[in-house]
């Protein structure tokens, strides 16, 4: 078989399988892509929605802070993240005790959601820790959580295996790809109606009128591939412009940057007290909220007695 038989043979067997299984490959990959493009949306959304409760509850913080007092940066923002944290899933846990056997709900299992949170908080504490106080300038907070947020396994991985970068990358390509998939739909119908006109004979009207219904038709139906091509383009750009985790991660960066600028500038240090306790994202949330209160109820009243005195 010589080269331009081959290659006869590759092309009628691409037409052959393509012609008749590329719309449902089509709708196929719009469908997968709608999923892709939701769950990665979701993924940022979760940082977004801490950022959101963070934003809170500083601004009650500030409404509420008294400047003379010493104010360490490090340990407002890390009360105020566990506040946040242990908030946001105090219901979820009160609501699943009647369920001995309840390790994590389906939602955490598949989209890591307490996990990425949990790792969230965690990585910010690390990143200021390490800070030094100065009244002159202050640390790039937007750096600071642009690499936290890409470096959270929930957020850059879908289900916590997946690179979301290249399926986002790939799935901003779709349109194009619907596009020029219709346009090859359309050349295939066509290749594979055309051999139908090597059947016409003039001298048989009524048999050479057949024939050319037959391939208009067939050519009218491939032209129904580049149809759903623009269609499925048009949708899948709506998509991702409605569901663009580029937009929602410039966002949620731009929330945590503003939240940590404002607690910078009322912060006087940013000191580490020695008898500091950890983070803990497995502790039960109502015993450290009552903690929380607990404390804050006793410094309250030495303030008071100070005062007095």
């Amino acid at each position: 078989m010589n080269l331009e038989s081959l290659t006869h043979a590759i092309i009628n067997g691409i037409v052959a399988f393509f012609a008749d299984l590329l719309m449902p490959l089509m709708l196929l990959a719009f469908a997968a892509s709608v999923f892709f493009r939701v769950v990665i949306f979701f993924n940022i959304r979760r940082g977004h929605w801490f950022a959101r409760e963070f934003a809170k509850r500083i601004d009650n913080f500030v409404d509420s802070h008294q400047r003379e007092h010493e104010t360490s940066f490090y340990m407002v923002a890390k009360k105020l993240m566990e506040k946040t944290f242990y908030e946001l899933f105090i219901v979820r846990s009160i609501m699943m005790r009647r369920k001995p056997d309840y390790v994590a709900s389906l939602m955490d299992r598949i989209f890591l959601i307490q996990h990425g949170t949990a790792r969230l908080v965690k990585d910010l504490l690390k990143q200021f820790r390490n800070l030094r106080y100065s009244e002159d300038s202050q640390p790039n907070f937007t750096e600071i959580s642009i690499h936290v947020m890409e470096a959270n396994p929930a957020y850059n991985r879908i289900f916590g295996v997946f690179p979301a970068s290249f399926f986002n990358d790939v799935l901003n390509t779709m349109p194009g790809i619907f596009i020029v998939s219709g346009i090859f739909g359309t050349f295939l119908g066509i290749m594979k109606a055309l051999p139908d006109l090597g059947g016409l004979d003039f001298a048989d009207i009524d048999r050479s009128k057949v024939i050319l219904d037959g391939f208009l038709l067939k050519v009218s139906f491939s032209m129904s591939t580049s149809i759903l091509g623009i269609i499925l383009s048009v949708l899948s750009t709506l998509v991702n412009t409605m569901a663009s985790p580029q937009k929602m991660f410039v966002s949620t960066v731009n929330r945590l940057n503003n939240c940590l600028v404002l607690l910078w500038h009322i912060s006087n240090s940013n000191q580490l007290p020695q008898d500091m306790k950890e983070f803990d994202e497995n502790r039960d949330p109502m015993e450290a909220l009552a903690e929380q209160s607990l404390d804050k109820e006793i410094a309250r009243r030495s303030d008071s007695q100070n005062i007095a005195s």
